[in-house]
């Protein structure tokens, strides 16, 4: 496999006797807007909580910058990988200020107080998610929508070069979720993030995406480029049903319309 700020090769991981992840392989170029799709239960959400090591062991390589996985220290990992959970509705007894500076601990020092550098950080965080506004609010006054941007706002104050998101859409209204896949797109582009975001939504990942990862029962099923990932054949080959496409009314690009019941 080529150099990848993320590499994954012929990777497996097991949870409670149970072969989740089997033999997976591919490579995230630094920079690039990767989703992670697939049906439920594909291993999406333990892919990604393999490469922060929130689960530790398997077999094969992981590599993050050039490195294997099991060389980083805890901190230094923090450096590099940062990562947004799926919504679980959790209270944080915290600002929303004191919290997203929570995201800045990979660089300070176990006594230390944040310094300027930690506050500007902060503040460019919550300016590029639109929740500066709501610096002295907690999380549990914010809606679902709001809530989510506060805590990708955390993870983009940690500064790691590599940015994992679970669902970070989920549950959202149109208006919220296009604010989230609009915020994800300006930290790709602006700040160079390299960003693994696990979704169901097929179009968002075909109009938002460099590449595509799609798993199915645990191993890859697809590694590519969105157009060539908008196939009849390859999706119904993932899902197990059949698609209908259209044609997007500003790109042009291949979409996914639903099916009509009666």
């Amino acid at each position: 496999m080529g150099n990848g700020i993320i590499e994954m090769e012929r990777y497996s991981f097991s949870l409670g006797g149970r072969r989740i992840l089997k033999d997976v392989s591919f490579r995230a170029g630094e920079g690039e807007y990767v989703s992670v799709v697939g049906p439920n239960g594909a291993g999406k959400t333990t892919l990604l909580k393999c490469l922060c090591r929130i689960h530790r062991g398997g077999s094969g390589a992981v590599r993050i910058a050039g490195r294997l996985l099991q060389e980083y220290g805890q901190k230094d990992l923090a450096l590099q990988v940062s990562y947004v959970p799926q919504a679980d509705g959790r209270l944080y007894p915290f600002t929303v200020y004191e919290f997203v500076m929570m995201g800045r601990y990979p660089h300070l020092g176990p006594f230390s107080s944040p310094g300027g550098r930690d506050e500007r950080a902060v503040r460019d965080a919550l300016a590029l998610t639109g929740t500066a506004e709501f610096a002295e609010r907690y999380p549990g006054t914010l809606s679902g929508g709001e809530r989510q941007k506060v805590f990708i706002a955390a993870a983009l104050a940690q500064e790691a070069r590599i940015l994992l998101l679970d669902e970070p859409a989920t549950f959202l209204d149109p208006r919220h979720e296009a604010e989230i896949h609009g915020l994800l797109a300006r930290a790709n582009r602006e700040r160079g993030v390299t960003i693994l975001s696990v979704t169901h939504d097929i179009n968002s990942a075909a109009v938002t995406s460099r590449r595509i990862l799609a798993l199915k029962n645990g191993a890859v099923a697809f590694h590519g480029e969105p157009d060539a990932f908008m196939n009849g054949e390859i999706l119904a080959g993932i899902y197990e049903k059949p698609f209908l496409f259209a044609a997007h009314p500003r790109s042009g690009k291949k979409i996914v319309v639903p099916e009509l019941f009666s």
